[in-house]
């Protein structure tokens, strides 16, 4: 041993954050199946108090295995490029997208349903990385959006209601929330030294 540190390079991390998201997402569908689906409640229910906390939980949980099953290879794939435009970056955005998406949520939804569901970050991360190469200006970021949108841009078909059972505001809002990150987290904004 030499004694230097050894650290991982960025998109390793990326990659390794992604994966343990979608476990964690597993484990908590796990411990959801095993009382009973009791979890579920957790999500966002629209104007009210305990919905609130909702915000925070309905990213985490699923609607069953076939939910969380759709949800699994868009949440490393997106999760993972959304990283590796730079980890700060990418925790910054997928924050604002977790918290704005799901306060319109909160705010706008049918008052009697429950939100849950990982889409709203998937759809908010498919619209960050679509925009966040045109604000950045950079032909890199402009062509991995464009990859994005080619492959799961069909998706966004998504926001649109028509499905019983689908929160398509969860995709409407996280998409609108995606847009939002890639501006408020722009590499001139989000790199810019803060002056006392």
């Amino acid at each position: 041993m030499t004694g230097t540190s050894r650290t991982r390079p960025a998109w390793q991390v990326a990659g390794l954050v992604a994966v343990t998201f979608v476990a964690l997402l597993w484990v908590i569908e796990v411990i959801d199946a095993a009382v009973s689906n009791r979890l579920d409640g957790w999500g966002i229910q629209p104007r009210s108090g305990e919905g609130l906390l909702g915000i925070i939980a309905a990213p985490l949980l699923h609607g069953g295995w076939g939910h969380l099953t759709a949800n699994t290879v868009p949440a490393l794939v997106l999760g993972f490029l959304t990283l590796a435009t730079g980890l700060a970056r990418g925790f910054a955005a997928t924050a604002v997208i977790w918290l704005l998406g799901g306060l319109a949520v909160w705010l706008v939804a049918g008052g009697s349903s429950v939100h849950i569901g990982a889409s709203g970050l998937i759809f908010g991360w498919i619209t960050y990385l679509a925009v966040q190469g045109f604000v950045d200006r950079k032909p890199s970021e402009i062509l991995i959006g464009l990859v994005v949108l080619v492959v799961y841009g069909s998706v966004l078909w998504g926001v649109l209601p028509g499905q019983p059972g689908v929160s398509w505001q969860g995709h409407l809002f996280g998409a609108v929330a995606g847009v939002v990150a890639a501006f408020v987290v722009s590499e001139r904004g989000f790199s810019r030294p803060h002056r006392p």
